[in-house]
């Protein structure tokens, strides 16, 4: 239904989200230089006048609901408390206005595209990405460029991908972000991350963790020596795990050095190192130079290879907590890649304390969502529904969710401490455990992903990737 009040980005662009607001108007259509809106003001005739005299051009109302003009706002021009523009101004401060602009709505991330006829601007917000901008043909060589300046990155080298940092610093806030270039067949992609700096909201208990988890969790990272594991797809709240996870540990009595790529948040009181691979500063010489500096704690940002993996474990061998995140599918599937790169059975066993897997899911708007029957029909083919959920909630769309029918994420765990009979397991490399999660009743993220069907906090459409074996 949505789809209905949808507005196309070069009309969107016409004026800015405050203007659409303050006028109750929405662009329907540009025709012989002169702009057509509906809205669902009374008084057409000063509104005309008004708008022609700030806009320039001629202009054309049709009345429309309030109610319908109510979504084509909520639904087309998300407001935010810095700013409100969706009106393309290509002035000096344009970069820093979609930046500033994407920080405020929680935007993770810019994406800067080019094709052949097009090139446009896009947010992710909540793991989707929304178009937000479409820039004229001959402005957008100038606005990669202006990127490229402000990162540090080599404007003449258009033939190779360059990674820089841009560092943001205003009155109320400081962050940075990471710049990525890519070169397509049409000309760079340029794609932004936005690292939040503020550390200090996060905490443990607030990320998704059941009792019974958190408690496993908690218990396993305390261990004074050994390897904790998080894994997961790209964006799926890792490194978050693991901020959340150094604030628990940090204490006046522990030395914490980390190693990451990039640095996403600063926490004060714990040693953190930029990787730089392009002057040999990778994962595995800097916990070669780690293990010289007393550490009692060591993040490493990510187990890419055979060398990481076996510092990673020399490291925990020799009497230190380890703390990194892995590429996999599942919590015990960490074990199956460890094994595929090289690393002997026994040692994973002696060293492994907890493995955890996670995914972040969009939570259903509470203001919207509306209840239905469960279907077979709604699952992958021959999904059996264990725990007998009867209903289901689906996503509407409404003003507070900009019609999205989904409001924030939530992170779902899997998290397998390392028992005595699991490293058993290991040792003899025998990688089917499903029995023993069953008799020891640790929950899956396919177990948890339905509980929050069944609790009506997200969708089955949001969790069916997990559903599929």
């Amino acid at each position: 239904m949505s789809e209905l009040f949808n507005i196309p980005t070069q009309l969107q662009q016409l004026i800015s989200a405050e203007q659409a607001y303050h006028y109750h108007i929405v662009p329907v259509e540009q025709q012989n230089g002169s702009l057509v809106f509906k809205t669902d003001q009374k008084d057409t005739i000063a509104l005309r006048q008004e708008l022609q005299i700030i806009l320039g051009k001629a202009v054309e109302l049709i009345e429309d609901s309030p109610e319908n003009i109510q979504k084509y706002l909520s639904l087309n021009y998300r407001k935010n408390q810095q700013l409100s523009s969706n009106q393309l101004n290509y002035s000096e401060d344009f970069l820093l206005n979609i930046i500033h602009e994407a920080k405020a709505i929680g935007s993770s991330d810019i994406h800067f595209e080019v094709f052949e006829a097009i090139r446009r601007v896009r947010f992710r917000i909540d793991g989707k990405l929304i178009e937000r901008f479409l820039i004229a043909e001959h402005e957008y060589p100038k606005i990669i460029n202006q990127l490229k300046i402000k990162a540090g990155l080599d404007i003449a080298e258009k033939r190779l991908p360059q990674d820089g940092r841009i560092n943001i610093k205003t009155t109320t806030e400081e962050f940075d972000i990471r710049v990525s270039s890519l070169p397509t067949l049409h000309g760079e992609k340029i794609v932004l991350r936005l690292l939040s700096k503020d550390a200090t909201n996060i905490q443990l208990n607030a990320l998704g963790f059941t009792d019974d988890e958190l408690k496993r969790y908690k218990q396993s990272v305390k261990s004074q020596n050994g390897i904790i594991l998080i894994s997961g797809p790209t964006g799926s709240g890792k490194t978050t795990t693991l901020y959340a996870t150094l604030k628990l540990l940090n204490t006046n009595d522990t030395n914490i050095l980390t190693i990451e790529d990039p640095i996403e948040y600063t926490l004060e009181g714990i040693n953190q190192v930029q990787l730089k691979e392009n002057i040999g500063l990778d994962f595995a010489k800097s916990l070669r130079t780690f293990l010289r500096q007393d550490p009692d704690i060591i993040m490493v940002g990510e187990i890419r290879d055979v060398a990481t993996a076996n510092m990673a474990i020399r490291a925990s061998l020799t009497g230190h907590l380890v703390l990194s995140t892995i590429h996999t599918n599942s919590a015990w599937a960490t074990i199956s890649r460890l094994i595929d790169m090289g690393v002997p059975p026994f040692l994973i066993a002696s060293t492994l304390k907890v493995s955890v897997a996670q995914r972040l899911v969009r939570k259903l708007c509470e203001h919207c969502k509306v209840s239905s029957k469960i279907s077979v029909d709604l699952f992958p083919e021959n999904f059996s529904i264990t725990n007998a959920i009867k209903d289901h909630y689906k996503p509407q769309g409404c003003e507070k969710c900009y019609h999205t029918g989904y409001s924030g994420r939530k992170a779902i765990y899997e998290i397998i401490p390392i028992t005595k009979e699991l490293t058993e397991l290991i040792k003899k490399n025998v990688l089917e455990i499903d029995e023993y999660l069953s008799q020891k009743n640790i929950r899956t993220l396919k177990t948890n992903a339905l509980d929050l069907v069944a609790n009506g906090e997200t969708s089955v459409a949001e969790i069916y990737a997990l559903l599929i074996d």
